[in-house]
């Protein structure tokens, strides 16, 4: 081979070796040029991307779970309201009582209690005024739980009808008062009746509409909980 051959071959090879470490190199520099670029805009971002951060902290994989059985077999999804009984949502949850309770507590500051009389399902002006304050607090919430309990006094079937009956009336006040025609596919019914996930003392510490007045296992379970959840799904 002449030695002009030998000398175009060599740098053909050459180059050859080169091109990948050049195309290495450049494509390094566009990754960290897009992470540099995607860095920049998480730190652009407006508050409410810090809110959707602070969710995920506090929607747990458990918590999303029990959310969607709730959601799609208690008829939730798809509007209508239908809620969902005291048998239903023992299967639903499938856990303890306390353990279902456990799931809401960080709900503290976004939720309330509100409280009925023994053996009634109305709603008083302190009641409404709670109902009124978290409903319109909903900041990214998609969902709005409304679930019911009854104290122990009375028999099995009473209990359940008139957890139903408490958790109606604040659907009902809520269509009466809001006028909004997502009503059906936002809110969620829960009746509990006496027999799941009743109410402990630490509930006390919750803002309720009987917030002046004596709170114990049986006041506090003749209640309505009431909560947004801003979990995504």
């Amino acid at each position: 081979m002449k030695p002009a051959a030998m000398v175009v071959a060599g740098l053909l090879v050459l180059a050859g070796l080169l091109t990948p470490t050049i195309l290495a190199s450049r494509w390094q520099g566009a990754a960290a040029t897009r992470l540099e670029r995607a860095e920049a805009e998480v730190e652009d971002r407006p508050a409410v991307a810090v809110a959707s951060m602070t969710n995920a902290e506090y929607c747990t994989q458990e918590l999303r779970t029990i959310l969607r059985r709730v959601l799609t077999s208690c008829g939730l999804i798809g509007g209508g309201g239908r809620g969902c009984q005291p048998v239903e949502a023992r299967s639903v949850a499938t856990m303890s009582g306390d353990d279902f309770n456990a799931l809401f507590l960080p709900m503290r500051e976004r939720g309330g209690i509100v409280q009925f009389a023994q053996g009634e399902a109305l709603l008083e002006q302190s009641d409404l005024e709670l109902v009124d304050r978290v409903f319109a607090d909903r900041q990214l919430a998609s969902y709005f739980f409304v679930v019911s309990r009854a104290s122990p006094e009375g028999n099995v079937d009473t209990n359940r009808d008139l957890s139903r009956q408490r958790a109606e009336a604040v659907m009902e006040h809520l269509r009466s008062e809001f006028h909004d025609p997502e009503l059906d596919r936002q809110v969620g019914l829960l009746w509990l009746g006496e027999e799941f996930a009743q109410l402990d003392p630490s509930f006390c510490e919750w803002s309720r509409s009987d917030g002046e007045g004596a709170c114990d296992p049986n006041t506090l379970n003749r209640s309505a909980f009431i909560a947004w959840i801003d979990c995504e799904l």
